[in-house]
């Protein structure tokens, strides 16, 4: 999917229902007409929701205005739909556009004010604005026809209109997610992790109940790509490589190169295959036979293309990893935890091969060092380096994407990634706190069941993934 697509607002389907029998109402009265009051109040609820791309067809007034809506919501294609009763109205329009309308996630919202604007009712010209001021009965009229009629995905928010927007945002952003998961493509190279069987997902249902369709990208056609990678491409990249980080003495030219050249092929097999997330089994020996050596370097090629690189062939993380990026626009990293440091209350994590590494304002934390895991095999470039980062420290969400019995299960806990030296080779990886005691924070994820793999991001997403998790039918597990 091209980026520009990946970068685009929110798209919501703004659906404003009113009262035909008042409409007119109020004519030559100080304030307007009860229709002219709510056209006046169209402009700043537009006003809110600046950070969507909003399609708005009209005030639903009748049945027709409910068609127009539907026919532009289908066609324009909208991620979400904001429900909103202006006042008192009729609901003949609104159980129309409940029953008629294809299936996309709704907000239904209902404003309240701090005060009314009239003290009585007495004058006509305060009776028009009590009528305007009714939204509280309209929208319990409304409510139950969402249970009776079936609409699934429909979140029900109250407050004032900086708090309904406030939540809006946050759904718009999950809305999003979904949208564009129905639009990915995950690139498989080259096959399921043998050494991993926790890690499998089911490609059938990935695609019918999550949305990304899967492609299987052969050894061989990498293969055929690293080795046509050009000289000018390779040096450019070496270039930017070695003027951005500091390299351990230790490490060998040549076997630099074929690092760079592979990890130029990671990307540029994603690019040709038009994968969003590759996902890449990069401890399969048939790989190493091949190709020589596991490519040590994040090409800057994901990020740009709001794409994401997972190894270990593990679907599920891959996909945290990208609905994470997709969530945030950040570095999304890699890593399984290794031990727990209860004195400290503490846990090291990390990962080997290729790691998000390109965050301009930490790449003090990145050392180009050999992969020691790998040097004394018979590979032919055994040993060769790999971007080693000291990941970021800072407050980080932490999350997994587990599939069990044909459900998925989302986790999600908080955890501070402690400043520090490079302490564990051939792993990218840092120290980190939970915001919970660390015993408790791996003991409910043991509970939950899982994997080992989580993606991790600058900052705290678990309200949008809270909500991402809602509107794909995924098990919400918080870890707290």
């Amino acid at each position: 999917m091209y980026s520009k697509q990946k970068n685009r607002k929110a798209k919501a389907g703004l659906l404003l229902i009113a009262s035909p029998r008042f409409k007119n109402l109020g004519e030559g009265l100080p304030h307007g007409t009860y229709g002219e009051r709510k056209a006046m109040q169209i402009e700043e609820i537009l006003g809110t929701l600046d950070f969507l791309d909003v399609i708005f067809p009209g005030i639903v007034y009748e049945r027709e205005d409910a068609v127009r809506a539907m026919e532009r919501f289908y066609l324009e294609k909208a991620d979400f739909i904001i429900a909103e009763f202006l006042s008192w109205s009729e609901d003949f329009a609104w159980i129309r556009f409940l029953r008629d309308m294809p299936e996309v996630p709704m907000i239904f919202v209902n404003v309240a004010k701090e005060r009314m604007a009239f003290r009585d009712t007495l004058d006509e010209d305060d009776f028009i604005e009590y009528l305007c001021s009714g939204t509280l009965v309209g929208s319990l009229e409304g409510s139950g026809s969402l249970p009776r009629v079936g609409r699934k995905h429909v979140r029900i928010v109250m407050g004032s209109r900086e708090e309904v927007t406030g939540r809006i945002r946050t759904f718009a952003a999950a809305a999003r997610v979904r949208s564009l998961l129905q639009q990915s493509n995950l690139g498989l190279l080259a096959n399921y992790n043998e050494a991993m069987w926790s890690t499998y997902f089911d490609p059938y249902a990935l695609f019918t109940k999550i949305g990304p369709e899967i492609h299987f990208l052969p050894y061989s056609t990498y293969g055929e790509v690293i080795d046509g990678v050009n000289d000018t491409v390779l040096n450019a990249y070496c270039d930017d490589l070695t003027a951005r980080y500091r390299m351990m003495d230790d490490v060998d030219p040549e076997k630099f190169r074929a690092s760079v050249r592979a990890s130029i092929g990671l990307a540029e097999m994603a690019r040709m295959s038009d994968s969003d997330i590759l996902v890449f089994n990069d401890i399969d020996q048939a790989m190493f036979r091949l190709v020589g050596l596991r490519a040590g370097f994040y090409h800057p090629w994901f990020n740009e293309n709001i794409s994401v690189l997972v190894p270990e062939a593990d679907t599920g993380a891959g996909l945290i990893c990208y609905i994470l990026k997709l969530l945030s626009g950040r570095h999304v990293n890699f890593l399984e935890p290794f031990h727990i440091e209860s004195e400290f209350g503490t846990f090291a994590g990390g990962h080997a091969g290729p790691n998000d590494h390109n965050d301009s304002s930490w790449q003090e934390n990145v050392v180009i060092a050999r992969d020691v895991r790998f040097a004394k095999t018979d590979y032919r470039y055994a040993g060769a380096p790999f971007a080693w980062y000291r990941i970021s420290p800072g407050r980080k969400t932490l999350a997994q994407l587990v599939e069990e019995n044909g459900r998925y299960k989302l986790i999600c806990g908080m955890a501070e990634s402690l400043p520090g030296d490079h302490i564990l080779t051939t792993y990218s990886h840092s120290i980190f706190r939970p915001d919970v005691p660390v015993g408790r924070f791996f003991e409910q994820i043991l509970r939950v069941g899982s994997t080992q793999h989580f993606g991790v991001v600058d900052g705290d997403y678990r309200r949008e993934l809270k909500e991402v998790a809602a509107l794909m039918d995924f098990d919400y597990c918080p870890i707290e």
